[in-house]
């Protein structure tokens, strides 16, 4: 019997970046929040989004669900992306 490895990696390739530059402060910002759109994402996104709002002053929230919770986000949903300083992305059940 022999052993078979796979490789959960999406993409074999991923390109060259650099990281975006360290932020200051979220005062005034423009974050975007994914959820992967489990039932559970969706009351700690709300929570989490009104404390980012009234501790660290940010100006405005955008919230983005993928269509499907298992797949990468679809790249249309990111077209406003260059105007958020900050993206957070989670999952939940």
């Amino acid at each position: 019997m022999s052993i078979q490895f796979l490789d959960p990696t999406h993409e074999s390739h991923f390109g060259e970046f650099t990281l975006a530059p360290k932020l200051k402060s979220l005062e005034s910002a423009v974050v975007a929040i994914i959820s992967n759109g489990k039932k559970g994402s969706i009351p700690f996104f709300d929570a989490f989004a009104e404390e980012i709002r009234v501790q660290y002053k940010v100006a405005e929230v955008v919230r983005i669900t993928k269509f499907n919770y298992s797949t990468p986000v679809d790249a249309s949903l990111l077209d406003d992306a260059q105007r958020w300083n900050a993206l957070i992305t989670g999952i939940g059940d």
